[in-house]
């Protein structure tokens, strides 16, 4: 999570938020909490996406929690016309978990939503939730302070590779990766299909393996989406199944993706095993097993997201000689993993979101068989 110095008027002032939910008793209970928090003033609620676009023009909140299912104009409908009337909001949809809000969801963090809040299915469930509420907090905080970003990295850190043009990644490995692993969180989904797309028909020499923070049945839609944009199969994977260059395997939701070796042949490990970093799936599970059994064949990827999940696997994977990409500061909607991974001096290149599929691409085509 970015900081702000105690001394600052931007810490100091609370971020402005705009509720919109068809519910009463939703809406009272999150302004309730975010006032009690003490890091937010809740300035206005909706209960329509119509009054929702008025308030985001009014206001111009620095976070709009939005309900994908309201009456009259749903969330969906008004998000382009919240962006447009307030285009520096952060929008974090709220939904209950069912393939078709996963589906709409996905398709609004294309065009602009930061991210996705699973809701539980009751409001006595919501209401006793701590969880919940310690979920809904962190992400309005990572949100909002997401546009303060310092914008450069502390001049203290010494990064193995700074790229200043076009990257040649050849230099730092010994053989041409054949896995690639991803990590991403918060703002993930449009970065990594952004990459993907990037990287094109250069994925079917690749087994590519991601980990987004996501709950589950979002992440099966995910794996559809990406598959549906880039013609690659893209699935997620089952305990034990062989793993297939020219396909990408998405974590399940809710449960680790790992790599394990079995009768001779790389598989898929699932599990159920405790968080890793509160996170599960964990980035950090896949990227240490990757290390283990992949070694240099291996590249690893860290996007946009909060916390620090990846760090410790980056860490794994540069001694077992493999490259770590992380994305840059300036194209990230937060610098969490992927600064995490920097100031631990893990990253063996630091690249903006539009340029990694071409690095990786340039990799792929000039480096050295194993």
């Amino acid at each position: 999570m970015t900081s702000l110095s105690p001394g600052s008027a931007a810490a100091q002032r609370p971020k402005t938020v705009v509720i919109a939910d068809d519910s009463v008793v939703v809406r009272g209970l999150f302004a309730r909490w975010l006032g009690e928090s003490g890091q937010f003033h809740v300035v206005a609620v909706a209960g329509d996406g119509e009054t929702a676009v008025a308030h985001a023009g009014r206001f111009h909140p620095d976070v709009m929690v939005l309900d994908l299912n309201m009456p009259g104009l749903g969330g969906a409908e008004a998000l382009p016309q919240i962006l447009k009337e307030s285009p520096h909001t952060g929008v974090l949809l709220a939904t209950t978990l069912t393939e078709r809000n996963a589906r709409i969801a996905l398709e609004c963090m294309t065009k602009g939503a930061m991210d996705v809040l699973s809701k539980p299915d009751s409001r006595g469930g919501m209401t006793l939730s701590l969880d919940f509420r310690s979920e809904f907090l962190l992400k309005l905080s990572n949100i909002a302070q997401s546009p303060a970003r310092a914008g450069a990295l502390p001049p203290e850190i010494d990064l193995d590779f700074t790229p200043a043009g076009p990257v040649n990644l050849r230099n730092l490995v010994s053989v041409m990766p054949r896995y690639l692993m991803i990590g991403a969180s918060t703002g993930g989904p449009r970065a990594v299909a952004k990459v993907l797309a990037d990287i094109g028909d250069a994925l079917n020499d690749l087994t590519t393996l991601i980990v987004q923070h996501m709950p589950p049945l979002f992440t099966a839609s995910f794996a559809e989406q990406v598959s549906a944009q880039i013609g690659i199969p893209a699935r997620e994977p089952y305990d034990g199944e062989r793993l297939s260059r020219g396909t990408i395997y998405v974590a399940p939701g809710g449960r680790h993706l790992g790599i394990d070796r079995k009768l001779g042949h790389l598989v898929a490990s699932i599990s159920d095993a405790p968080p890793v970093r509160f996170c599960r799936p964990a980035v950090d599970v896949l990227f240490t097993e990757g290390a283990r059994h992949l070694g240099s064949a291996a590249l690893g990827l860290v996007l946009t997201g909060m916390g620090s999940d990846g760090t410790e696997g980056a860490g794994a994977l540069r001694r077992a000689g493999a490259a770590v990409i992380a994305q840059d500061e300036l194209s990230s909607t937060i610098w969490g993993m992927p600064g995490s991974v920097v100031r631990a001096r893990h990253a063996s290149a630091v690249i903006p979101l539009d340029g990694i599929g071409s690095a990786i691409r340039d990799l792929l085509r000039g480096g050295k068989p194993s």
